[in-house]
């Protein structure tokens, strides 16, 4: 998700009328806006650790700071106003709550001490308009209030005479319509939407209530299907708090338990770069495992959440400090690392080719011996050391080169050898191919150099004789993989500038090592997410067979990476 998308996300909840019902909405973005920064701290700590194990410069930084203020800038904005909303919405559910027992008693008046017939009939009309013009009131006192509300009007409408005027046509309809509401009641208990649950049972409850009266036969079976189906709706909506308080405890406890883990890995004595490393890795395990938690009660999981998160940034805290004294060290190895860089420049133009050579490889050997100057030295250092050798053996080849003239026999003895492979006819055994091809390109190799504007041609041909013959073998699978692996290192060993093919060949690899690994990693991040996701069995089962693939195929990069030789 791009960073600015957060905050319009939260823009546009926030800004929406109903600032009650998107909460949930705004809680889960700020969750995922956490996770976002936990995600990006992670990205960038794994991509420390990859430039330091290769050696690479990391000149990246990552400030979160802006765009985290930005962020709860509005959400806090938006977190007071919605606390002062609902703190109205209290208020006011109070006292409509006052308002309707207030009905209620004017109610019970009525039904008990009016004598009046045209009189009651009025009060208890203007009574029950003033009770639907009442809005909401607090949840754990609806039904108890509309139960007492409803029995008084059961009272009214079967102790008042005017009932008795009433047609048999109306009590039919009547009764109709109310066995339509306990039907909408019934089918209300398999929607499995709580908020929709409690926003329809309480309209079909007044419903009910301005529904006429039954004939008295019917009315028992009548009320007794409303209130049974009345009480287990309100049972289940029950059963559903009650549920999601219970996972939302568990999600705590699990929570707390990844507290004591990465404590545990917090409290740790480390005295390496690899020990920090290696629990650097562990803490980022835990990060993502915190992530495939749910919510707990508000409260309790502010108060985990910063204490997780306070103790993860005390480890990292520690760990930048214990990189500080590291980095003594690595220049303490840069100072010796420049003292063999003057060596080499003045190896540089010497022209005792076998023994200036003997020394280069002295002085590669002791810099490989020295190790790692670290991310701010490597690369500066390794330049200025490669730069005179590549220029020493720059003049060395082009010595050599110059010989070309004395190379004239072997262009003839390459093209004899040339025409051979491509006048071979192969043997119906696989194996003795393959030896007599090899056998070909070690022979090719050991006849040494020609001259310089036939080397490429030479070695181009060479090469397409040996590939046909490659091509023609009946391989499959993972046998034609291996032999044409092995064939091509056999015929870059054979090129005039096998050092660089070969070289080549490994970035090449180490390249597709690097990308296996970052799709693996990508891939593993992917399941905590899919776990939080209903009905994601499938997609998790199909990314759990591309890590499975990927792994495989970085056991065969790493194989072939193993077998180049180094020239």
């Amino acid at each position: 998700m791009e960073v600015n998308t957060f905050i319009e996300r939260l823009n546009a909840l926030v800004e929406q009328e109903d600032i009650i019902a998107v909460g949930r909405d705004v809680n889960e973005l700020r969750t995922t806006f956490e996770d976002y920064l936990l995600e990006e701290t992670r990205k960038f700590q794994v991509a420390q650790l990859t430039a330091e194990d290769n050696g690479e410069t990391f000149d990246e930084s990552l400030d979160l700071a802006p765009l985290k203020e930005s962020f709860y800038a509005i959400y806090n904005a938006f977190r007071e106003k919605r606390r002062a909303l609902i703190d109205e919405i209290k208020a006011t559910e109070a006292e409509n709550l006052r308002q309707k027992r207030q009905l209620i008693q004017d109610l019970k008046k009525v039904v008990e001490n009016e004598e009046n017939i045209g009189a009651a009939f009025s009060s208890q009309k203007e009574i029950n308009e003033k009770w639907k013009n009442i809005g909401p009131i607090p949840r754990d006192k609806r039904q108890e209030v509309q139960q007492e509300y409803s029995r008084l009007l059961e009272d009214f409408f079967y102790n008042i005479s005017i009932y008795k005027e009433i047609k048999a046509y109306d009590y039919k309809k009547n009764q109709s319509l109310k066995e339509e509401v306990i039907q909408k009641l019934q089918e209300l208990l398999k929607e499995e939407n709580i908020k929709t649950v409690e926003a329809q049972v309480k309209a079909l409850q007044d419903n009910w209530d301005d529904i006429g009266p039954t004939e008295q036969e019917a009315w028992e079976n009548l009320k007794t299907a409303y209130w049974d189906t009345v009480k287990a709706i309100y049972d289940k909506i029950r059963s559903h708090y009650d549920a999601l308080r219970e996972q939302q405890k568990e999600n705590i406890l699990l929570k707390n338990q990844l507290i004591e883990k990465v404590s545990a890995v917090f409290a740790k004595d480390r005295d390496s770069a690899k020990a920090w490393n290696e629990d650097t890795k562990e803490i980022i395990a835990i990060q993502e495992e915190w992530k495939t938690i749910g919510f707990g009660p508000k409260k309790e999981n502010e108060l985990v959440w910063k204490e997780f998160r306070g103790i993860c940034d005390a480890f990292f805290e520690a760990k930048s400090v214990f990189f500080e004294g590291v980095h003594e060290v690595y220049d303490k190895v840069a100072e010796q690392k420049q003292a063999l860089i003057e060596k080499a420049e003045q190896l540089k133009d010497n022209t005792d080719w076998k023994n200036a050579t003997a020394a280069i490889i002295q002085l590669q050997k002791e810099w490989k011996k020295l190790g790692s100057a670290g991310q701010r030295n490597e690369n500066r250092l390794w330049k200025a050391f490669r730069s005179p050798i590549d220029a020493f053996f720059a003049a060395k080849e082009a010595h050599y080169k110059a010989l070309d003239a004395a190379n004239e026999e072997n262009l003839k003895k390459k093209e004899v050898l040339i025409e051979e492979i491509e006048k071979f006819e192969l043997p119906s055994e696989k194996t003795a191919v393959i030896a007599q091809l090899k056998q070909f390109a070690q022979s090719f190799a050991e006849i040494g150099h020609v001259p310089i504007k036939q080397k490429d041609s030479i070695y181009q041909r060479f090469k397409k004789a040996l590939d046909a013959h490659y091509q023609a073998l009946k391989l499959e699978g993972q046998e034609k993989e291996n032999v044409m692996f092995q064939a091509k290192l056999e015929t870059l060993k054979s090129s005039p500038n096998a050092s660089a093919l070969l070289e080549k060949e490994k970035q090449f690899i180490r390249k597709k090592i690097d990308e296996v690994k970052q799709a693996i990693i990508q891939y593993e991040n992917n399941l905590g997410f899919f776990s939080q996701s209903k009905g994601a069995n499938a997609l998790k089962d199909e990314v759990t067979k591309k890590i499975a693939r990927e792994k495989e195929y970085l056991v065969e990069l790493k194989q072939k990476l193993k077998a180049i030789p180094n020239e």
